[in-house]
């Protein structure tokens, strides 16, 4: 005769039920990693709002003053400085050499230094990630051929030879200036690239893709890119940064932006001439020009360390 205790509803076999399924949690990916690693970042949480209050300002810059950047009164406005009591008033950062208020100047040139900012970056990033991939996947002559177009632009100086490139043109709008400085800047991304295709194209879920007949276009764009993505993302958004620092380099030196434009560069160009009578017409558009590259730059870098496990 059986003597064995009966098995009730909650016994072990309930227990086993109950036990989490480890196989069931979804894995986090390397992007959902990296953004709760950012929430927990001040750096980040400032330089976002920063970029956040640059970028409304250049896209609506009507919300922060009713004033016009161009409207000049030399005989009530000259030179006048700020009135630091008239918070976000015409008056409040003072006038420049040609009566013009340099608060509206300031909302209304974030355009133009944003503009060419993105244009640039956005430009290089797609040429220099399609020259690096191409490099990197298929290798052999035609990545030495690349690999050597790559160094020959590499080895010119950055400002040199867009200041030889914008001396060329007569009306130097902000599609010429992006356009010239991404002439000249996609090969930092282009090596950026190459070195993440060789490491990724190495990969065994690549290697299966090939073996299992699939074209070259799809394990380049379904296979290859979403992996060597976080690198070209982390060196396009830190250089973003030096891209507004060259075009307000290149306006101060007068091969850049030009009036009509508004832009910050050509505030810090003219301000020059009145910097022993009034130094806050240069001060103030340097300064703004310093907050910007430092809010991308400061952005850049908590990504960087937020998408590479090595830095956390």
């Amino acid at each position: 005769m059986l003597t064995g205790k009966p098995v009730t509803a909650g016994g072990p076999a309930q227990t086993a039920v109950a036990e989490p399924d480890a196989s069931s949690a979804k894995a986090r990916s390397l992007w959902t990693d990296a953004w709760y690693d950012l929430r927990r970042r001040p750096m980040f949480l400032v330089s976002s709002a920063l970029i956040v209050l640059l970028l409304v300002m250049s896209i609506a810059p009507g919300l922060f003053t009713s004033a016009s950047p161009r409207d000049a009164d030399l005989a009530a406005h000259y030179l006048q400085p700020p009135n630091w009591s008239h918070f976000f008033a015409e008056d409040w950062l003072g006038y420049d050499g040609q009566g013009r208020s340099i608060y509206a100047r300031i909302v209304y040139g974030a355009r133009a230094s944003i503009m060419v900012g993105v244009g640039v970056t956005i430009l290089v990033a797609v040429l220099g990630t399609v020259i690096g991939m191409i490099a990197g996947y298929f290798g052999g002559w035609l990545d030495s051929l690349l690999s050597r177009i790559t160094d020959v632009f590499f080895g010119i100086p950055f400002l040199l030879g867009a200041l030889v490139v914008l001396t060329t043109f007569e009306n130097r709008t902000v599609w010429v200036v992006i356009l010239a400085l991404a002439f000249l800047g996609w090969t930092q991304i282009a090596r950026v690239a190459r070195g993440a295709v060789i490491t990724v194209k190495q990969a065994d879920y690549v290697v299966a893709a090939k073996a299992l007949g699939a074209s070259t276009s799809r394990i380049m764009y379904r296979h290859i890119l979403p992996n060597a993505l976080a690198p070209i993302i982390v060196v396009a958004t830190i250089a973003l940064g030096g891209y507004i620092a060259a075009e307000a380099t290149l306006s101060f030196l007068g091969v850049g932006l030009a009036e009509p434009t508004v832009s910050w560069g050509v505030d810090v160009s003219t301000g020059r001439e009145q910097l022993r009578n009034a130094p806050f017409t240069l001060i103030i558009p340097s300064v703004m020009v310093s907050i910007t590259v430092l809010s991308f730059l400061m952005f850049g870098d908590a990504v960087r360390n937020a998408l590479d496990p090595k830095l956390r």
